[in-house]
């Protein structure tokens, strides 16, 4: 058996990874292999699967439904071209025999269902969270939002009831739950996300150790995102919330840990850092200190950056939904793009409810932790939210379990049957 991973985004490779890494420990796993088609696929080739078809990375990294000029861009990039080789690719593997698992929105699941083969579907990037929570529809949604009855609208419900259609995992209980009722075999055995954040004992001690003793601290996480040069911008702003929190927590020892992806240029950070009045110190990683503030910049801790906080300040997609599944309130303040826009962070609110302070002014970062922080019953809301919206870990082995016994035993005759 031979299985096709199809994903499009960052965050989805990454989805993807987890689960194949799973499903590979297990006897008598399907050869795999990858077509990621947004970037090049970094995250496969670090897992050691095979890159099957063309890659490209492309002006807007992905987010051309944001904005009409990065579509412009991506289109005189050679998009259309990239595209069509990339669909070729998919129906040379389903002519083979292979299978395909399609992780993210209704691109690579429409990929796999023009390829002929069959086909399983994780969906990352919608949410009932986005129009209603358990109770409610949320006020002031726009009326035609989820018309059908469902954030996924009908075509893309069709896709995922097709017969063809092996299996279809959902990114929480409530989507799950509304999709099985319009029809469709739902599963969610939790969110992949939540996977691979345990923290290593002699990082969290080196992590820990690098901060001067102080009797009183507030530990935050600092995520800017993962792309450049829009994580550089976000930075920018980041800096200008922790000198509000370093004013409102005058009193404290700010400790402030900044989770930031490899490959980004560090140098960067740090020239932000010094013409704000930041003075370098030596340590074991890359240590600022200004005021009472104290900031630590690392590239391979990011786990353990989360779990050290009390809370988070974010710019990011993935990483925001992480530390929120870890039970941390998290602040968030839009940037020009192309992926945290105003749009982009007030969708993401919604998706992950009391858990975000979206603020309009980085400057108030400050006053809105200082009230959140005093809150015990709102702390522990978000501590519950977090879990029921994100889940425990576990689901990527839990997905890759579903889909090796699919594969281990002679297809189905229907989409139904994979219930049992």
């Amino acid at each position: 058996m031979k299985l096709l991973c199809i994903s499009n985004g960052h965050g989805e490779d990454g989805i993807a990874v987890r689960i194949l890494k799973q499903l590979r420990k297990l006897p008598g796993s399907p050869s795999l292999a990858a077509l990621p088609i947004v970037g090049e696929g970094r995250a496969y080739e670090k897992a050691g699967i095979q890159i099957q078809g063309p890659t490209q990375a492309m002006p807007s990294g992905g987010f051309i439904y944001m904005d009409r000029q990065e579509l412009v861009r991506d289109l005189q990039g050679g998009l259309v071209g990239l595209t069509l080789a990339q669909l070729k690719a998919a129906r040379q593997w389903a002519s083979s025999g292979g299978k395909i698992l399609a992780v993210g929105d209704i691109v690579p699941l429409a990929i796999a269902w023009q390829s002929g083969a069959e086909y399983s579907f994780i969906g990352t990037a919608k949410s009932e969270y986005y129009i209603r929570d358990e109770a409610h529809r949320l006020p002031g949604r726009p009326l035609l939002e989820g018309w059908s009855g469902s954030v996924y609208v009908p075509w893309e419900r069709w896709l995922m009831a097709h017969p063809r259609c092996q299996r279809v995992f959902l990114r929480d209980q409530l989507t799950a739950n509304t999709l099985q009722k319009l029809g469709v075999p739902a599963l969610y055995p939790g969110n992949p996300m939540m996977d691979e954040l345990e923290t290593r004992a002699d990082t969290l001690a080196k992590l820990t150790a690098t901060f001067p003793p102080a009797p009183a601290r507030l530990s935050l996480a600092l995520l800017p995102g993962s792309r450049a040069p829009e994580a550089f911008d976000n930075w920018q702003r980041m800096v200008s919330a922790i000198a509000s929190v370093m004013e409102t927590f005058g009193d404290r020892q700010v400790r402030l840990l900044a989770a930031l992806a490899p490959a980004l240029n560090l140098a960067a950070f740090k020239d932000v850092l010094l013409d704000a009045g930041w003075q370098p110190v030596l340590g074991e990683y890359p240590m600022f200190q200004r005021g009472n503030g104290v900031l630590v910049l690392t590239t391979n801790a990011f786990a353990e950056c989360l779990h050290l906080a009390d809370a988070a300040i974010a710019t990011a997609g993935t990483a925001t939904e992480q530390a929120v599944g870890l039970g941390k309130p998290v602040v968030t303040f839009p940037g020009p793009g192309p992926q945290f826009t105003y749009a982009f962070a007030e969708a993401q609110s919604r998706l992950l409810g009391p858990s975000i302070l979206l603020l309009d002014d980085p400057q108030q970062t400050g006053a809105a932790l200082q009230n959140c922080l005093a809150d015990g019953p709102r702390l522990q809301q978000i501590t519950e939210n977090g879990r029921r919206r994100m889940g425990p870990p576990g689901a990527a082995g839990a997905i890759a379990q579903i889909l090796h016994q699919h594969y281990a035993r002679p297809p189905y005759s229907d989409a139904t049957s994979w219930a049992t």
